[in-house]
């Protein structure tokens, strides 16, 4: 699952990269049409209306990616494979939390019917055909059953720990996509400040034009990396919350499982 993941994220990248570049090259040699345009012939009032609603139909789709190449291809790449690589770390532990999801009651209400009997045998065969980390738990504490309730119980809090460790597995790499696409554009910001002191040391005058190429492409770079961080913070905090509900599942099930050995006396049959 993981290495699917990543295959998809690699393609994911290579092909948004590739054609935000194209597009970034292709964007000059239009805006020069553009220019080139007017000066051949002038179009009227009533020929230019249409142009212009049609421009604005274009959506903020259009508007995005308008953005994202008036602020400067190099830089907003590093922002979208940020977002690519991002979510393909989000959307793989949302498939991994939502297949650990199980039906806790009705599985319960098995592993206590198996052993009202006194079938452990079939309990366990009911924990190891189940998915999930709280089947896992259930599953390691019944194998050691015959060792006796204080190993069982060690035993269901250490696994407990490893099925937390295999949930939180990933975690660290959405935070890390969500501080560095923020930094990433800042970084962009201040080449563009940069860039814009260059203008005016070379033409040496301070007027607003010399300074505005330099100064949209600061502005645009932060806004890109702000929405970006802002997207995979809300995936990484409805992860958190999946990991915190499983999480206390498992502590609730896992003394339910004592309890019930307890209850129906196995302490030491197998």
């Amino acid at each position: 699952m993981k290495k699917l993941f990543a295959i998809v994220a690699v393609m994911g990248v290579l092909t948004f990269g590739s054609t935000q570049l194209a597009q970034a090259q292709d964007a000059p040699a239009a805006e020069q049409t553009e220019q080139a345009a007017p000066a051949v012939e002038a179009a009227p009032a009533e020929a230019a209306a249409p142009a212009a609603v049609e421009a604005t139909e274009g959506g903020i789709h259009k508007e995005l990616k308008t953005k994202f190449i008036e602020g400067s291809a190099f830089f907003m790449s590093f922002v979208a494979i940020a977002l690519v690589i991002g979510l393909a770390f989000c959307i793989e532990r949302i498939i991994y939390l939502s297949l650990a999801e199980i039906n806790t009651k009705k599985f319960l209400a098995a592993i206590e019917a198996a052993l009202e009997k006194g079938d452990v045998e079939a309990a366990k065969d009911i924990a190891r055909n189940t998915r999930g980390p709280i089947a896992s738990i259930y599953y390691q504490g019944l194998l050691r059953l015959d060792q006796g309730i204080d190993v069982v119980e060690k035993s269901v809090v250490s696994y407990g720990g490893v099925q937390a460790g295999y949930l939180e597995k990933g975690c660290s790499w959405i935070t890390l996509f969500i501080a560095m696409a923020p930094s990433l554009g800042f970084l962009g910001t201040v080449i563009g400040m940069v860039q814009a002191f260059d203008k005016i040391q070379q033409v040496g005058d301070i007027s607003p034009t010399v300074v505005a190429g330099g100064m949209k492409v600061a502005l645009i770079t932060t806004i890109f990396g702000l929405i970006v961080a802002l997207i995979l913070q809300v995936f990484y905090n409805y992860i958190l919350t999946k990991i915190e509900a499983l999480t206390s599942e498992m502590e609730d099930s896992s003394i339910t499982l004592l309890d019930m050995l307890i209850k129906y006396d196995l302490k030491y049959k197998k």
